[in-house]
């Protein structure tokens, strides 16, 4: 738990460690470059295994903590120093990403790189934990910062590699998503960092006004501000997420449920897309996947489409079916007219007389 009567000279050393971190040096630029190599090739595998190498060799977390000092202590020195740094960390993570992009332009855009693009109300409670245990572990004379440290850096050099991987492929709307992520948790960070800073006496800024949390929250101030206005943001957009997710569910379900009573004829697959016309209206589609023995007609299409859920975000709904006719034949003829795969991967279905 938070001490705010840890002994001066421990709060010396302390400092000196956090300068040290926050310094720009050759060390610190090689270490990230390194870091967004990791990454990037990590994404671009689609191996979560090799994402989380990155985090061991990133060195992000050392100017955000100096970010955090200075606002506590006052230090402008430190402050301006901290944020050249950290400026200068994501400008090499960036551009080393983006130069592997090019060169892999043709390698498509892989789930660990997507599942970047969308940060929701969760990534900014985990970047909160994470950077109260961080700045905690820095701060405590039993604990190290080493592996509190790793487990932040994934939060900000995946992202930002995912990023710039999204700029090199002409995708600048998913990489916005992605950069923002990297952001949030920068902010989120930086700004539980101070609070556990400030708790465990590291407050020169406010010793000549008697410890006052008011001056913590003007030096604070457009952190806070920052954070409040991304939660806002990421609630949202957590909403949205939770509502998309349901509203698939559901439709899926009654999908399943009527075209499955057809005789013969069976769900395979179910896909959601959105679509705009040139009015910018959106349209989201459901394409069913159907395999029979005799394709639906328009008027059971429209039949089905009246019966199932209105997306969440108030969009048009149009239900897109694509019919497959299945048979399987030996070298006697027709075996079956209609073949469904079971759980246990034989094969069902009506055998022809």
């Amino acid at each position: 738990m938070p001490d705010s009567h840890l002994p001066e000279q421990w709060k010396d050393s302390v400092r000196d460690n956090i300068r040290q971190g926050a310094e720009l040096n050759t060390g610190f630029i090689f270490m990230n470059i390194l870091a967004a190599i990791i990454a990037s090739y990590g994404l671009l595998a689609n191996s979560p295994a090799v994402i989380i190498g990155a985090m061991i060799v990133a060195m992000l977390l050392g100017p955000i903590t100096g970010v955090s000092l200075a606002l506590v202590d006052g230090d402008n020195k430190l402050l301006k120093g901290s944020l050249l740094t950290l400026v200068m960390g994501t400008l090499v993570v960036l551009g080393t990403a983006f130069i592997i992009g090019l060169v892999h332009i043709r390698i498509p855009i892989t789930p660990e790189i997507m599942s970047r693009t969308s940060p929701n109300l969760i990534d900014l409670m985990v970047a909160l934990a994470g950077g109260a245990a961080g700045a905690y572990a820095s701060v405590s004379p039993r604990l190290s910062t080493a592996v509190v440290g790793v487990a932040i850096a994934t939060a900000l050099v995946p992202p930002l590699s995912s990023a710039s991987i999204l700029f090199a492929h002409g995708q600048p709307g998913l990489a916005m998503g992605a950069f923002f992520l990297a952001f949030t948790n920068m902010v989120a960070i930086q700004l539980v960092s101070s609070v556990v800073l400030w708790a465990n006496g590291f407050r020169k800024a406010s010793h000549a006004y008697k410890d006052s949390i008011f001056i913590f929250i003007k030096q604070n101030a457009i952190s806070l501000a920052l954070l409040l206005a991304m939660a806002s943001i990421l609630t949202a957009s957590l909403h949205r997420a939770v509502g998309q997710d349901l509203f698939e569910s559901a439709t899926q379900t009654t999908l399943a449920k009527v075209i499955n009573k057809i005789t013969g004829t069976y769900l395979s697959e179910v896909v959601f897309e959105k679509e705009s016309n040139n009015s910018m209206e959106v349209t989201t589609v459901v394409n069913a996947f159907v395999q029979g023995a005799q394709p639906p007609t328009g008027g059971q299409v429209a039949a089905v489409e009246a019966q199932l859920p209105k997306p969440e975000d108030g969009s048009q709904l149009e239900l897109r079916t694509r019919f497959l006719e299945t048979t399987l034949i030996n070298r006697d003829g027709i075996m079956y007219e209609q073949m469904k795969l079971d759980s246990s991967g034989g094969i069902k279905g009506a055998i022809n007389p």
